[in-house]
């Protein structure tokens, strides 16, 4: 059996129940046989593998607070602290019922080689809460968060772990989770990102997922002497990595037709009005079928089903296995021919073999959606050095390195034979950089 197999059937037996995180090992280590296979009695010998899917702590907790009608509610709580072979640890904090252990593993697990990827000297952790804010008020939202930092706040710091936003965790969260930091340690330090821009928080944060997804798309348009000029985009999700995608696809050209929440879809032939998204969404923080109220010849749709859409590109930005091998078929007949993730995983990976098999450009997360991770690393330099850079600078700097990362990408699946892999040239391209700072730093 070869190692990397060996590997992948410890990871089963010892973590057993986490699917999530063993479909994205799985998927790291099938895409990184290349390299592993030339080098396995040097990585057997240090366990490499065997160290690259442990995380290096995770810390569980329970989370007590007080609803507004006096009931004790008790949650629980993670950081999922894997990888700090580059940097302190960076990654986001997700509020939802579904968050677990396994679910955490998983995010943090594509978190290191993400912000590999980024160039910057960040490690990769994940963290949250089977929390759900949607429904809660202003003060059980921010008692659950002085809560939920009064025990988390004893393993994070500017240079130890740097939490941010994710799922259900936006402005709001960030500005009780930094306060309630502060009260505790009396430090005002940049142990956070995502915040306002009263207190150390960049601009071009909110904006720099879905902005840098649809830079890599570029990039790869570009590569093949095409523009987004004129074509049709699907976009999932309506939260901010969907609406600045939105956004920023509609800035240079293209047209997006539709957008999605947990309850249904909205398909605008017209294009989507953007405007009244973000009231919906930032202001009301209602449900996307208000949309047909503002725009009546757009169409509302209940359920899943976003993906029927004829398109050419395809932007998955909600949620971890969202588009699954039906929803590729779909695609492909519909005429989409280009797939860039602006979530984590939202492809299942029968979904990602196909848009391989059939000849998709495929872009996946841990490259596309890392626009976010890098721009939390840039607020953290500019809380560093006690300064706030400009719009233009950040975007500008943001811009920079999905055109990196591109270039990384495609160098690394050129290397190894399989060009136009990006799958494998992600992996690999954020695999070396990380194996390099491991082996330097001896058996840790």
């Amino acid at each position: 059996m070869s190692y990397v197999d060996e590997v992948y059937e410890k990871v089963v037996a010892q973590n057993p129940s986490e699917k999530e995180f063993h479909q994205a090992v799985k998927e790291v280590l099938d895409s990184l046989r290349l390299v592993i296979d030339a080098n396995e009695d040097e990585y057997r010998k240090m366990a490499l593998l065997e160290r690259l899917v442990e995380p290096e702590r995770v810390i569980s907790f329970r989370v007590p607070w007080v609803d507004d009608k006096g009931q004790v509610q008790v949650n629980k709580g993670f950081r999922v602290q894997f990888n700090s072979a580059i940097g302190p640890y960076k990654g986001g904090l997700r509020l939802h019922p579904s968050v677990n252990q396994g679910i955490l593993k998983f995010l943090g697990f594509e978190q290191v080689f993400k912000n590999s990827l980024t160039g910057l000297p960040i490690g990769g952790g994940k963290g949250g809460s089977n929390f759900d804010p949607k429904g809660k008020s202003d003060r059980e939202v921010m008692a659950f968060c002085q809560s939920f930092m009064t025990e988390l706040f004893k393993y994070i710091g500017a240079d130890q772990d740097v939490p941010a936003g994710d799922i259900g965790v936006g402005g709001r969260e960030i500005g009780y989770l930094y306060g309630q930091y502060k009260r505790l340690t009396g430090l005002y330090e940049g142990v956070l990102t995502g915040k306002g821009l009263t207190y150390g928080g960049s601009l071009a944060r909110k904006e720099a997922t879905g902005y840098g997804l649809v830079y890599i798309v570029d990039e790869m348009l570009k590569a093949r002497g095409l523009s987004l000029e004129g074509k049709t985009v699907l976009v999932s999700g309506s939260g901010n990595v969907a609406i600045y995608a939105t956004e920023k696809a509609q800035q240079l050209g293209a047209k997006v037709v539709a957008l999605c929440d947990s309850t249904g879809y909205i398909y605008d032939k017209d294009g989507i009005q953007l405007d009244v998204v973000k009231d919906i969404k930032e202001v009301r923080r209602a449900r996307l079928s208000e949309y047909v109220k503002a725009v009546p010849t757009a169409v509302y749709t209940e359920g899943k089903g976003i993906w029927s859409i004829p398109c050419d590109i395809a932007l998955p930005c909600a949620t971890q296995n969202e588009l699954d091998l039906e929803d590729a078929k779909t695609l492909k007949a519909n005429g989409c021919f280009l797939v860039a993730e602006g979530a984590n995983m939202p492809s299942t990976r029968e979904a990602t073999d196909f848009y391989l098999e059939n000849g998709i450009l495929f872009m996946p997360g841990k490259a596309a959606n890392a626009g976010g991770v890098a721009t939390s690393a840039l607020e953290m330099t500019q809380n560093s050095e006690r300064l706030s850079w400009s719009f233009e600078e950040v975007d500008a700097k943001l811009h920079d390195i999905m055109v990196n990362i591109y270039a990384k990408v495609a160098d690394a699946a050129k290397r190894y034979g399989v060009e136009g892999n990006y799958v494998v040239g992600a992996n690999i391209a954020g695999f070396e950089k990380v194996v390099d700072a491991m082996k330097a730093q001896g058996i840790v």
